[in-house]
């Protein structure tokens, strides 16, 4: 049952790091595996063997997720998209209640409040800054110099930013303009930019998750409380506003409690795999 979980977790990460105001690394959170994921994520070669069948399943999962679902999920966003979104809504409220405890350890503290703070205003801070950045994503399918090492950054970028729970990969690259080119690479398997990109991944990956077991390891209250902040600013970029009709607004309400109730009931059962690392 563990295994079959842990594959449908990796399905959900894949769906959410492909929609841009969704994150997969509050998704992570919410199924209990973001720690065990951060410590597996490293150039020791002994952790990585100890967690291979996770590391295998979990990214099994992910790309299927990416391959076989983001186009379903893509349909619904465009077919119903105040419901889909209220479904990742509930999804990141469902997290709530789990991530408070993780936060609040024996007690809230003033830096605890202030690192709170700071992760609501970061999620604000990038809600307005998505101003229809559409205007400017033009995808590149031709590859030169200049574009490799932008791709490469930009893959870094995406892979430090899609391990902070909260904050949605594909949402900062949407903001910086790569969000197209990267997505119809991948639609048209263009490897010569698909290249650079999964390079960029790679060291991003290995500094970021580095970066978070530092800060998880010597401040692991404050650093869950800045996790508690942005994931409840997530909610500001995935709220698509009142939907209009009583139709809309039903089924926008049953998504969220549908949501809601599966963000919780994973959280519920998983808690002791979500201390693990």
């Amino acid at each position: 049952m563990n295994n079959v979980r842990t594959f449908l977790v990796g399905i959900v990460l894949g769906i959410a790091n492909v929609i841009p105001g969704v994150s997969g690394g509050t998704m992570a959170v919410v199924f209990g595996v973001y720690d065990r994921l951060i410590a597996a994520i490293t150039l020791n070669v002994k952790k990585i063997l100890k967690d291979l069948p996770f590391l295998l399943l979990l990214g099994a999962g992910l790309v299927t997720g990416i391959i076989l679902f983001s186009h379903i999920v893509t349909w619904l966003f465009g077919r119903w998209p105040y419901q889909t979104n209220y479904f990742f809504l509930g999804i990141i409220l469902g997290s709530v209640p789990f991530i408070h405890v993780r936060a609040k350890g024996k007690g809230f503290t003033p830096g605890s409040w202030v690192a709170i703070a700071a992760g609501i205003a970061v999620m604000v801070a990038m809600y307005f800054l998505d101003s229809g950045q559409e205007s400017g994503a033009v995808a590149v399918t031709q590859a030169s110099p200049a574009l490799v090492a932008w791709l490469v950054a930009m893959g870094f970028i995406a892979a430090v930013t899609m391990i902070i729970p909260g904050i949605s990969g594909s949402f900062v690259l949407l903001i910086l303009g790569a969000y197209q080119t990267i997505v119809q690479a991948v639609s048209d398997l263009n490897i010569p930019l698909l290249a650079p990109v999964a390079a960029g991944v790679i060291a991003g990956l290995l500094l970021g998750a580095q970066l978070v077991r530092f800060l998880l390891g010597r401040f692991h209250g404050l650093t869950y409380a800045a996790i508690y902040g942005l994931v409840i600013g997530s909610l500001l970029p995935v709220f698509p506003g009142m939907p209009a009709g009583a139709l809309a607004l039903t089924g926008s309400v049953l998504a969220l409690a549908a949501g809601t109730a599966l963000s919780w009931f994973f959280s519920r059962t998983d808690k002791a795999e979500g201390a693990a690392g």
